[in-house]
């Protein structure tokens, strides 16, 4: 697997990163692997963009046992191996999981409780496995609750000897000052979307117009595109919310929430899609799902899911939804003649459509709408009800003026 070389390597050097499109977090990282390697390191950037896989590269290269730090990671020594196949005794991880998708502060000596901070804690105080460093990496570390960060506090303050611990985050200012402080920080951003086309074929998820087209769609995240390029289910998923969004411009009131349900449904449905190839590859063995919880009301369909499925559903759709209307914004600024920007549409096969759509648009409507979107994550996150929220975003999805007007 190739990426865009390091700064101030040479291109076989880069061979050795299974980052893509991130030279300068690459650097970064490089310089710790060579030394002195800074005790807790904050990996920030929007999701999927490569967070966890810089992280695990940077495990790699403070585990390997190459002679020459400036060769490490090498990707052939018996650390490196054991890296790559996600089962090092001396990696240490730790993901929201559970109801709530919370990074807890955990205690494993009580029954049925969720591995959480104290017990990444305790696992970190033992000897290493096999001699050396020992490296913990927090995924998700947004989801730390006030009590899980203030345990690992004194960690990030007295680290155990040859620990390294890494949080990945998409949003540092959600972590406690006194956590950011004690961190050295790398940022990652959006990744090009040659480079997400070059990782779709070097690991042969798609051709070259599928991979273009899966590029765009991922709009910067490369683990999205390969989640689509692995389960092609959820691109025809994704569609469908989209054409079903376009359908709602011209709707009225009782339409838009009628279609709420089967929206969120299928929202569901794509969320699942979009994980399980995640899961498999980066959290092999992780906690599955939460299980729904029956509802006696067959009014309302057989089973309800849990609070988590449907805030994840509900977040998967914003998503998508988000994507619909900044495309909608820039079809309605972009000329026949501006081919740069019409191309900056993410899915170019819809052109037609939104070009049309955004055409009969109120001025202002769009932007308004997103910045209206951007309200309602933000209560969802702050476990506002989904269905609600959905039911508001609806009402406030832009309503195209008749042709005749």
């Amino acid at each position: 697997m190739t990426s865009r070389p390091v700064p101030g390597a040479d291109p076989a050097a880069s061979r050795r990163w299974v980052t893509r499109g991130q030279p300068g977090a690459i650097a970064a990282v490089a310089a710790m692997i060579t030394g002195p390697s800074p005790h807790a390191v904050l990996l920030a950037g929007p999701s999927a963009v490569g967070k966890t896989t810089l992280a695990m590269d940077l495990a790699a290269g403070l585990l390997c046992t190459a002679a020459d730090p400036a060769a490490r990671p090498c990707r052939a020594c018996r650390s490196c191996r054991l890296v790559a196949a996600g089962n090092h005794p001396d990696v240490h991880r730790l993901a929201p999981e559970g109801p709530g998708e919370q990074v807890v502060i955990g205690d494993a000596r009580e029954a049925r409780a969720a591995r959480g901070v104290r017990d990444l804690l305790r696992e970190l105080a033992l000897l290493p496995v096999e001699g050396g460093a020992r490296v913990a990496v927090i995924e998700g570390a947004v989801r730390m609750n006030e009590d899980a960060q203030n345990a690992l506090l004194k960690t990030l303050e007295e680290p155990p000897p040859g620990v390294t611990i890494v949080l990945c985050v998409d949003r540092e200012e959600v972590l406690l000052p006194t956590v950011r402080s004690r961190c050295a920080r790398v940022r990652l951003g959006p990744v090009g979307p040659r480079e997400i086309e070059g990782l779709l074929g070097d690991l042969g998820l798609a051709d070259a117009s599928t991979a273009a087209r899966l590029a765009r769609l991922a709009d910067g995240r490369p683990g999205i595109a390969v989640a689509y390029a692995r389960v092609p289910e959820a691109v025809t998923i994704r569609d469908e919310l989209t054409r079903t969004l376009l359908d709602l411009l011209p709707a009225g009131r009782a339409s838009r929430l009628a279609a709420a349900r089967d929206l969120l449904g299928r929202a569901r449905d794509l969320a699942d899609a979009l994980a399980e190839p995640v899961s498999a590859v980066v959290r092999p063995g992780g906690a599955g799902r939460p299980v729904a919880e029956e509802d006696d009301d067959e009014s309302t369909g057989p089973a309800r899911l849990a609070p988590a499925e449907r805030r994840r559903a509900a977040r998967q759709l914003l998503a998508v939804w988000r994507e619909l209307a900044r495309d909608l914004a820039v079809a309605r600024l972009a000329t026949d003649d501006d081919l740069a920007g019409r191309r900056a549409v993410h899915d170019t096969e819809l052109l037609e459509e939104l070009t049309t759509a955004a055409a009969r648009l109120p001025d202002g409507s769009l932007a308004s709408f997103l910045e209206r979107l951007d309200r309602i994550a933000e209560q969802i996150a702050g476990n506002a009800n989904p269905e609600l929220a959905i039911d508001v975003a609806l009402l406030a999805w832009p309503r195209v003026r008749s042709a005749a007007a």
